[in-house]
Order: C-alpha cells, then structure tokens, then sequence
C-alpha cells in the first residue's frame, strides 16, 4: 500500500510540475505575443506618421504653387490695368466728366 501512495504522490508532484511549466510557457508566450503587438502598434504608428507627414508635404508643395500662379496671374492683370489707365485715362476722365454734368 506504502508502494502505491509514493506512486500516486511522485504521479501527483509531476503533474504539478508540468502545470507549473505550462503556465510558465503560458505566461512567456503571453508576454511574447504582447511584445509583437506592442511592436506592430509602433510600426503601425510610425508609417502612419510618416504618410501623415507626407501628404502634409505633398499639400503644402501644391498650395505654394497654386499661390505662386495665383500672384503671377494677379501680376499681370495689375500691369495690364496699369497699362490700359496709362494709355486710356483721359477718356476715361472725360466719360466721368460727361456723366457727371449730364445728371
């Protein structure tokens, strides 16, 4: 009987044993798996960052050109009025006084 209960107690401490390892191996592969996700957020985070970044870049290049055109539009259409009152503004001086002594 003395033979049967140390059998039982060293089929019991082994079984013990390998509960223990595998919670063990459980809390590794836990821990592991977090890191890999942890891993991937940044990753994940970064690249978006980077793209984020990249179209505010793209953004900004188009917006610039876009004024730059704008202003060099703007340019010539200032000059282009300059140029028709140089050329036009005792007509045009003429036609206010017209209407002017008509009313």
């Amino acid at each position: 009987m003395n033979g049967i209960a140390e059998k039982l107690a060293e089929i019991e401490n082994t079984a013990r044993a390998i509960v223990e390892n595998v919670e063990n191996q459980k809390h590794l592969q836990e821990k592991e798996m977090q890191e890999k996700r942890d891993q991937f957020d940044q990753e994940l985070e970064r690249k978006t960052k980077e793209r984020i970044e990249s179209i505010r870049s793209e953004l900004q290049q188009n917006m610039d050109k876009l004024l730059e055109r704008q202003g060099n539009e703007n340019d010539s259409e200032i000059r282009f009025l300059k140029q028709d009152f140089e050329e036009n503004h005792t007509a045009y001086a003429e036609e206010i006084f017209q209407k002017i002594i008509e009313i």
